[in-house]
């Protein structure tokens, strides 16, 4: 009797704890369904630029990116870094200061001549011929590299892989239904010792419509946990009276360290 008791209260455990995940996974399901079919046009982005309404450029260096640089480079010199979606973020210049080099890509070519312009760089302007109509500029010492195109018609037969990606305002502001493209193309672009930092944050998307869109840890791993490891380096609560004005009652920003796994 004693030892079916225990049996009885082991399977009622079990049952407790599949019960709580597949609510969670439920949960989670359900709030990236209230965002699922947000679609934002390059044309928007382009749109944005053009008017000056780039709320989401930070003029000084990610502190996210601050705090979890010696991660990422891992005590690697002159290491490769790709930049998705890349604005005009001054933490390009900050890594090629530090003796790395920077490839990034973003469709706005305003946001690219600014870049180079407003750090007093000059800079070359060359088409690419693997890529119709896009166009790359580079700074004079050749460490910094920014392809005006569309972020999908960027392949690692352009660049090569990459021994880092920053990962700041990009998965959060391509469309949800696009998420397994990007994936799979950031997946496709890392070297085998590659450090990808990638910058999510969790809300309550029935308060807000994105972007910049909701991602949970559940669908980072989803993402990429089938080739690599991902590991949550810092959870911060970032509410801040910008997020207040979308209506939102919280806001955390988490960053993951994701590398491929060795098998």
């Amino acid at each position: 009797m004693w030892g079916s008791g225990v049996l009885r209260t082991g399977l009622c455990v079990m049952l407790c704890r599949v019960a709580v995940v597949s609510c969670a996974q439920t949960n989670v399901s359900s709030m990236l369904g209230q965002q699922g079919e947000r679609v934002v046009a390059l044309s928007e982005w382009e749109d944005c630029w053009q008017e000056g309404r780039i709320g989401f450029h930070q003029p000084n260096v990610h502190r996210m990116l601050e705090n979890n640089v010696d991660k990422v480079v891992s005590g690697r010199n002159g290491v490769r870094f790709f930049f998705p979606l890349c604005g005009k973020a001054v933490d390009m210049k900050w890594l090629a200061d530090l003796g790395h080099s920077v490839v990034g890509v973003e469709v706005s070519e305003k946001a690219v001549r600014q870049f180079f312009e407003e750090n007093n760089m000059t800079y070359s302007v060359d088409s690419v011929p693997t890529i119709p109509g896009a166009k790359v500029y580079k700074n004079s010492e050749k460490n910094i590299s920014l392809y005006q195109c569309d972020l999908y018609d960027f392949s690692s037969s352009v660049e090569g892989q990459f021994g880092a990606i920053w990962d700041r305002g990009s998965l959060v502001a391509i469309n949800p239904k696009d998420r397994e493209r990007y994936a799979a193309l950031i997946i496709s672009l890392m070297a085998r010792d590659c450090r990808y930092l990638l910058d999510t944050f969790l809300y309550n998307p029935e308060l807000y419509k994105g972007p910049p869109f909701f991602v949970p840890d559940e669908q980072v791993h989803g993402l990429f946990g089938s080739s690599c490891d991902v590991e949550l380096l810092q959870s911060v609560d970032a509410m801040t009276d910008k997020q207040r004005a979308w209506g939102m009652d919280s806001f955390t920003e988490n960053v993951h360290l994701i590398t491929l796994k060795s098998s």
